[in-house]
């Protein structure tokens, strides 16, 4: 019986893998936290069995089990691997992209398998983290395990088309359904929204949390990052996400940090060691502006250009959705 595994984290893949928990163990990574989001074409095409896809653009290109050539090779598309597996196990952590990707995948194969390839899908209710976790661990961690219905792929569609939404509105909205059904999807829900500008600040949550950390002591770029969970506390951005909110924070036409000794944040400064050592040396202080904003008394947009991507929405100065814990309209 071929058991098949699929995650959200390349490195828990691994550890799940060598912990022995399946045959073979698939790590599947868009990122839809950031950035503007993908076409349904272009998400279906990253899935599809493989034609002319340039390296890196197919969903297995960096499926390393021997097992996938025993089925059918690394040119298999989703729903012909599901296909080919007695189980189809999802292992997708709490963090909101892990989520994300579970109800995309949900919504996927509602709309294009058949019921064959989705009545072998397994939901594993992930409660801790996998990527920190060693083999040992894995091989002995249990968690609630339930089939996929109907009622599971309905909650999936709803989310991933109101996170697709041209305004954040319809995400919103779904604090007032019952997701229990996906009990990791409220938390996402809230954790997403939170990273909409502050009524105040014009700054989402973790931009502030990196203002909040710059303050209290923690001054170099790296003591910010996300890689310290429990002091950093937001998790919905992940290493190259906050470093690139921080560098916009400091080269803002009137910025809100100061002190950064390296940038652009990109892997040509990281594969150069003097330049990667100056930027982890850089001391970071807060600006006037900062300070202000710091203590709501100062709005960043105000000051400064905005434009990024929060799923479907657009945001820009003059269309600048807000959240305060309630949905603010621009």
């Amino acid at each position: 019986m071929t058991r098949l595994i699929l995650t959200a984290d390349s490195s828990s893949a691994g550890g799940l893998k060598e912990a022995g928990r399946a045959d073979i163990v698939i790590a599947i990574e868009p990122r839809f936290v950031w950035g503007p989001p993908k076409s349904e074409a272009e998400l279906s095409e990253f899935v599809a069995a493989r034609t002319t896809h340039k390296p890196g653009s197919h969903w297995l290109d960096y499926g390393s089990s021997p097992s996938i050539k025993e089925i059918g090779g690394r040119d298999l598309g989703l729903i012909e691997l599901c296909r080919r597996c007695e189980t189809v196990e999802l292992w997708m952590e709490t963090e909101p992209n892990a989520q994300l990707v579970l109800i995309w995948l949900l919504d996927y194969l509602r709309s294009r398998a058949e019921p064959a390839a989705i009545n072998n899908l397994v939901l594993c209710h992930v409660d801790a983290s996998l990527g920190g976790a060693t083999p040992k661990q894995l091989s002995r961690w249990k968690f609630p395990t339930v089939g996929i219905t109907n009622d599971h792929l309905e909650i999936a569609t709803l989310a991933w088309q109101a996170y697709r939404e041209p305004t954040p509105r319809a995400w919103f909205n779904l604090l007032t359904k019952d997701l229990s059904i996906l009990p990791q999807l409220r938390r996402c829900v809230v954790e997403l929204l939170e990273e909409l500008p502050g009524r105040a600040t014009g700054l989402g949550g973790s931009e502030m949390r990196i203002l909040e950390l710059i303050s209290a002591g923690y001054w170099h770029p790296f003591d910010v990052f996300p890689h310290y969970t429990q002091r950093f506390q937001r998790r919905v951005f992940g290493y190259w996400e906050v470093g690139t909110l921080l560098e916009a924070l400091a080269l803002a036409p009137v910025p809100a940090v100061s002190g950064r000794a390296e940038w652009p944040f990109a892997i040509e400064m990281h594969d150069m060691r003097s330049r990667y050592e100056r930027y982890k040396a850089s001391r970071l202080s807060l600006t006037a502006l900062g300070k202000a904003i710091l203590i709501q008394a100062e709005d960043f947009s105000r000051h400064n250009p905005i434009h990024r991507w929060w799923g479907g929405t657009e945001l820009t100065n003059a269309r600048l959705w807000r959240w305060d814990p309630v949905l603010i309209e621009p």
